[in-house]
């Protein structure tokens, strides 16, 4: 998507799918290493005897997959989406080194800010699923995004 969205066009329902994106060793170790320095993320030898018997990523790291391929798919085309925040996450399995992600992003509450009548609030439901469809990270997004300046109302 490359053209500016605003408030008024989004949609309840809208979703998007990423592309499957895989999680390298590799990947897991840089993120841990700079970000969550626990052995789990950052030593296979160690996390081999650790409670998950393997290298895993940060649930962080899943989090911030999330956004990146968002963006690099296009996310809301030229519209620049703020962050408000974050609600309900949840990291549900652990992803381990060669697990293939999928995410899927659904637009769950579209709102006028109250406070700023020219922006409107975009939640969204983000899902995280495995290679076996298991799902392994869920969450809430908040954004403002801004709302289609009255002498383009009804312009697509």
């Amino acid at each position: 998507m490359t053209s500016t969205r605003y408030f008024e066009d989004f949609q309840l329902g809208d979703s998007w799918t990423s592309p499957p994106t895989p999680v390298s060793a590799d990947e897991i170790m840089a993120f841990g290493r700079d970000y969550d320095p626990q052995p789990m993320h950052t030593d296979a030898a160690r996390a081999a005897d650790g409670p998950f018997g393997a290298l895993v990523a940060s649930g962080w790291h899943i989090a911030a997959i999330s956004v990146r391929v968002f963006v690099q798919a296009g996310g809301y085309g030229k519209t620049p989406l703020v962050g408000l925040g974050i609600d309900e996450l949840r990291w549900q399995r652990a992803v381990k080194a060669g697990d293939t992600l999928t995410f899927t992003r659904e637009v769950v509450e579209l709102r006028r800010s109250e406070s700023n009548p020219g922006q409107g609030i975009v939640r969204t439901r983000v899902t995280a699923r495995n290679q076996l469809g298991e799902s392994v990270m869920t969450l809430i997004t908040a954004g403002r995004v801004p709302a289609r300046p009255a002498a383009l109302e009804g312009t697509p």
